[in-house]
């Protein structure tokens, strides 16, 4: 019965063992890259995988690259992976760039798939051109009339200047700028309706694509259509600041006219009481030309008759009074 577990046992182990030796000595990966005439050594297989490699990865990318015509060396391979690149897209790129008859070195290309970038999307990008549509560019002609467009702008990689250069958002934003200034330099926007290529003329001219990851084959404007009408509303908010000015300076005279209005009223009552406190002192004045003797009592009667007159005179030359009105029949 123990011999009986022993040899389960046995058995089992070794099971384990066998799986655990193909693990780390792929001999069905070595006779298939034998088979497609790449050199790989089966020790060479067994580093990769204590290095945490995957062989596979490797060995299926170099016999690939091998039947392609590409000369490479899982050297170069496992060190790209180990960098942390894609050595899958980056074979695909060097392919699709030999058979497209792109110039593109496996340096090259490590480089652009390490900088982030699809290296095997930058080939077909410049073998069959981008089209890029920017959002809508909203501009302001000459005559106040606002415009917005749309454009198509058809790109192609360039390979060269991948690596450092500047991507889609800055061909948009060029592109947008240029349309900004090209609407803007028109002196009415029948001009941009009636001839739009003139801002596609226009933006190829300023050479938008400099240090950037692409080369620009054309703009297309897609559409322009008619905003508001900015020059109006500008002068609309204009004459209303205006309005709001000449009324706030109205305003301000009305209360100078206010203030002087009270001011003078101030100044008549002051004057009336000064008359006031003068006649108070008629009585005293009278009384003690009374008392002195240089005031009789018939020169009183004459000036009081002499007072009632003027007081019958002022009377009569009121408006409105009866005897202004016999007067006026």
């Amino acid at each position: 019965m123990g011999e009986g577990i022993g040899l389960i046992v046995i058995i089992f182990a070794g099971i384990i063992g066998f799986f655990v030796f193909l693990y780390f000595v792929p001999v069905g990966l070595w006779i298939t890259a034998r088979f497609s005439n790449v050199k790989v050594g089966l020790f060479e297989l067994v580093l990769m995988r204590v290095r945490k490699v995957p062989p596979s990865v490797v060995v299926n990318s170099l016999i690939t690259a091998t039947k392609a015509g590409l000369q490479l060396s899982t050297k170069e391979l496992e060190t790209h992976y180990l960098a942390g690149g894609h050595v899958p897209s980056v074979i695909k790129a060097l392919i699709s760039a030999d058979k497209a008859n792109i110039n593109l070195e496996f340096k090259q290309a490590t480089a652009i798939d390490l900088a982030g970038r699809d290296v095997f999307e930058a080939v077909q990008i410049s073998v069959n051109p981008k089209v890029i549509t920017t959002p809508k560019v909203a501009a302001v002609a000459a005559d106040g009339i606002q415009l917005i467009a749309v454009a198509r702008v058809t790109v192609r990689a360039n390979i060269q200047q991948l690596v450092g250069g500047a991507g889609e958002d800055t061909i948009l934003a060029r592109v947008g700028e240029g349309i900004v200034t090209s609407i803007g330099s028109a002196q009415t926007h029948k001009e941009v309706l009636e001839n739009p290529d003139k801002i596609s003329k226009l933006v190829l001219q300023r050479g938008l694509d400099a240090g950037t990851a692409f080369e620009i084959l054309s703009i297309d404007i897609a559409d322009v259509d008619v905003g508001t009408n900015i020059g109006a509303k500008l002068q609309t908010d204009q004459a209303s600041a205006d309005l709001k000015v000449a009324e706030a300076k109205a305003e301000e005279r009305r209360a100078m006219a206010v203030a002087e209005e009270q001011e003078m009223k101030a100044k008549a009552q002051e004057a009336k009481a000064k008359v006031i406190e003068a006649e108070a002192e008629v009585p005293k004045a009278m009384a003690e030309a009374f008392r002195s003797g240089n005031l009789g009592i018939m020169d009183y009667y004459k000036m009081e008759n002499i007072q009632a007159d003027t007081d019958m005179r002022e009377s009569i030359s009121k408006p409105g009074s009866s005897s202004s009105r016999k007067k006026d029949k």
